[in-house]
């Protein structure tokens, strides 16, 4: 029996040695939203160590949640995938976001703030088609923060997954936004909207005039957001 075990038949404690541990339940959520390369991964979870991540996945795949898949012609490069059994978890992640966006305060939520796991998120969950031109390059800049974590770029084209780039990536630029991170978390989350960041001058959008004034449509949100609008309701 492994060393930490509740000891215990009961289904809940046998399924906790294997969901509890550090970081697991972050990764699955990570995974269920789609993530696959372990470059991919770590970028969901960035502050988690390469070597802890490595781990966590062996350890999934020997519970046989996940499976390993090597990838034709790519020697050393592998996919990480769900099998049945970690799909059934995806019911259990989606109750735990929408637990912890009900009922963990949002200031304490927004005390939790990181630059990349926004923009990974943002990136994955924008939505191209209120868009009507064939490429948008949107610079989204966070003044206060330090340089590493102040300028990011995503590159929208339709029927490809956007890219999201820290690095100039040289294109022109089509809508520059600069706001502060919290009140981007906000938005993002549902605790807050554009109209109202823009009201209130916390956000500041310069460029092409129909991308600014659809924003909301396009950002998209998290996919807890729905809840925040529940509470209090």
């Amino acid at each position: 029996m492994a060393q930490g075990s509740y000891r215990q038949f009961c289904p809940v404690a046998m399924a906790a040695e294997i969901l509890c541990t550090r970081w697991t339940v972050v990764l699955l959520r990570e995974m269920v939203a789609g993530s696959t390369r372990f470059n991919e991964l770590r970028r969901g979870v960035p502050r988690m160590s390469p070597a802890l991540l490595s781990q966590r996945l062996k350890d999934l795949e020997a519970s046989g949640i996940v499976r390993r898949d090597a990838l034709p012609g790519e020697p050393d490069v592998f996919e990480y995938r769900l099998t049945q059994a970690g799909k059934d978890l995806e019911s259990l992640i989606d109750a735990f976001g929408r637990w912890g966006q009900r009922w963990v305060s949002t200031d304490l939520s927004l005390q939790q703030l990181d630059a990349s796991l926004l923009m990974w998120d943002m990136r994955r969950n924008l939505d191209p088609r209120p868009m009507s031109r064939p490429k948008s390059v949107i610079h989204f800049r966070y003044p206060e923060q330090a340089p590493a974590d102040r300028s990011w770029w995503l590159l929208v084209e339709p029927e490809t997954p956007v890219d999201l780039c820290s690095v100039d990536p040289g294109f022109d630029v089509d809508l520059y936004v600069s706001t502060d991170l919290r009140t981007m978390t906000a938005i993002w989350m549902g605790h807050d909207t554009v109209r109202q960041a823009l009201g209130e001058e916390r956000m500041l959008l310069t460029g092409d005039k129909v991308l600014a004034s659809d924003m909301q449509a396009w950002l998209g949100l998290s996919p807890f957001a729905k809840t925040a609008s529940m509470v209090g309701a």
